[in-house]
């Protein structure tokens, strides 16, 4: 019994689980919506398959060949019931693009940055660059990031999710991604913060979000991109904003 609720007691530290089923803490308001809204179309889901499965049940239960042997002959058309299953889903269709647009938009739109992080994937690890800030040398901050092997892990990481260097962002402010790719196509995936952009060779698509709380998020390549496509993880790390001056301060001496 004891074992039963530790199971409902963990801390997963917005890592992926396995044989996970549900959606992972969101840390963004991009990802809360999209919860939302994947939620609202559930409820739909399920009132239209109840009804669909009500339909089909009545029809072969109540209409056989032998409870109603004839009860097709006159029946050529139905106005009414035509409308209503022509209207009633247009009804439902539109109730869930209203808010699948606006959310849409709503994650479209870059709010005046505070931070602007270029991501560059490559087979097979991940460039950061931190054009706002400059070494001593008058270069950008930037690194890479590659996933540590599993011998090299050490207590409390994870198998083919942690990294050597770790993407750091402040929360509260909003971050501006610019993400490219520099030989075949790859995605850039972190589910906690609701990101998932294309990072394509010799065009720059750019995605803005905001933390919410402090953690470490982790995610991975999805996009197909080689034989070591599963082997080039991401970790992002929402810090507060003083340590976050700390670190830059430290990275770029």
């Amino acid at each position: 019994m004891t074992n039963f609720f530790l199971i409902f007691n963990n801390i997963f530290n917005d890592a992926p689980q396995p044989w996970q089923l549900g959606f992972q803490d969101s840390a963004t308001p991009g990802f809360t919506g999209l919860v939302t809204l994947h939620n609202t179309i559930g409820f739909y889901l399920v009132v239209i398959s109840f009804s669909v499965f009500w339909v089909l049940f009545s029809l072969v239960y109540y209409y056989s060949s032998k409870k109603n042997p004839i009860a097709h002959k006159y029946l050529t058309h139905g106005t009414v019931l035509e409308l209503i299953w022509t209207i009633t889903p247009a009804l439902i269709l539109i109730a869930i693009a209203f808010p699948s647009f606006r959310l849409l938009y709503l994650m479209d739109e870059v709010i005046s940055p505070t931070l602007t992080i270029k991501v560059v994937g490559h087979q097979w690890y991940w460039s950061y660059e931190y054009s706002d800030f400059i070494t001593d040398s008058g270069d950008s901050i930037d690194f890479d990031s590659y996933m540590i092997p599993e011998s090299d892990l050490e207590l409390g990481q994870f198998r083919l999710l942690d990294v050597d260097n770790k993407l750091i962002i402040p929360v509260d402010c909003h971050i501006r991604l610019i993400v490219t790719g520099s030989d075949v196509l790859h995605s850039f995936a972190v589910p906690s913060l609701g990101l998932k952009l294309d990072a394509v060779p010799g065009r720059l698509n750019q995605v803005s979000f905001l933390a919410e709380r402090s953690g470490t998020f982790y995610g991975q390549c999805s996009e197909i991109c080689g034989v070591w496509h599963g082997f080039m993880p991401i970790v992002v790390e929402a810090v507060s904003s003083p340590d976050f001056l700390v670190w830059i301060d430290s990275a770029s001496s």
